[in-house]
């Protein structure tokens, strides 16, 4: 059983949280805490595995939470839920700095909050699954000649992180996660999988390099665009450009931008992953990527919390692979070294 602990001022958010946790097997409500004072006196007497944690509450917030719990020598995993405001981005970038192990956001009428009862599980899961990386000592990266960019909405985040925790450290190929969320915390994101993935992770930059052995995390609020990086050998590298061009699907970054400008600059070097997601952003990006002649897959319908943009793409016909969660590293790590063998 994983021991949670919940801490939020709002009654309702408390007695939602409990009603969606009571109804795992794995997980046991041990008790709920009203402000950060409250927090720390439950944490010392019901010692939870896992601490859902509100930033702002009334006597001490969450961030004061944080700061002391540093200075003891063992303390329960920490997520944080966040509301969809740029204080409360910057006020989880500095929790995860802070000792928060991972962060999720926290929608404000009660249809979607009922809704995030698989992500939440799911976090909850990977927080005591998925440890902390050790990263090799730094190495120069090279310039990439296969990219592998990755596509989620909806109930990707935690998917991601079983995702890059799967990956080897010396991936052969950049990688490029394209996730629909509100501007401001994809810098986060990307944090949260540093911590967890043998590769480096962080938020993209206008002008990066593609290397290989590294992950990019889609900027929010610019589309993603892989534009053709020139190289005096000859061979394909890449580079990221911020596009604020209109959003396409009343989103950006759009996962058709950056799959269909990686196919246009990679070719059959492109290997795309549709995870979980809502709408259709992804499967015209798939549809370029399979004419580049590209690797095209997406993740089993029985992981996903929703499956539309998975379906989309195989609406077009353009998936080679149907691969549940967990392989979805290693089918990724052998479309990679079928690449360099098949265009050494």
């Amino acid at each position: 059983m994983i021991r949670v602990l919940i801490v939020d001022d709002s009654l309702f958010i408390r007695t939602i949280l409990r009603d969606l946790l009571k109804s795992d097997p794995e997980i046991e409500v041990v008790g709920t805490a009203v402000n950060g004072i409250d927090a720390l006196e439950k944490i010392a007497e019901l010692n939870p595995d896992v601490v859902t944690l509100d930033i702002e509450m009334p006597r001490m917030g969450g961030l004061e939470v944080l700061e002391t719990l540093q200075r003891q020598a063992s303390r329960p995993k920490i997520l944080v839920l966040s509301t969809l405001t740029s204080r409360n981005a910057d006020m989880t970038h500095q929790a995860l700095r802070l000792g928060a192990d991972d962060f999720m956001l926290k929608p404000k009428d009660i249809p979607n909050v009922r809704g995030i009862e698989r992500e939440l599980v799911q976090k909850i899961r990977n927080l005591l699954r998925l440890p902390t990386v050790q990263k090799h000592p730094e190495i120069a990266h090279k310039d990439a000649e296969t990219v592998v960019v990755i596509g989620s909405s909806a109930g990707g985040p935690p998917m991601l992180d079983v995702l890059l925790s799967g990956l080897p450290p010396d991936l052969p190929a950049a990688v490029v996660i394209t996730q629909h969320m509100p501007e401001g915390f994809t810098a986060s994101l990307a944090e949260r999988l540093n911590r967890i993935s043998a590769l480096s992770v962080r938020e993209t930059r206008n002008g990066d390099n593609l290397q290989a052995g590294a992950v990019l995390v889609s900027k929010a609020g610019v589309h993603t665009v892989i534009s053709r990086l020139a190289s005096k050998t000859g061979r394909t590298h890449g580079r990221v450009v911020h596009s604020t061009a209109p959003p396409i699907h009343a989103v950006r970054p759009a996962v058709d931008t950056t799959f269909t400008s990686a196919a246009h600059v990679f070719g059959p070097r492109t290997i795309s992953v549709i995870l979980s997601g809502m709408g259709s952003d992804g499967g015209e990006g798939t549809l370029a990527v399979k004419k580049a002649g590209g690797t095209t897959m997406v993740c089993a319908e029985e992981d996903c919390l929703v499956y539309g943009m998975a379906r989309a793409a195989l609406a077009r016909g353009s998936v080679d692979r149907v691969v549940p969660l967990e392989n979805i590293a290693r089918e990724i790590t052998r479309a990679v070294g079928q690449v360099e063998v098949d265009h050494v």
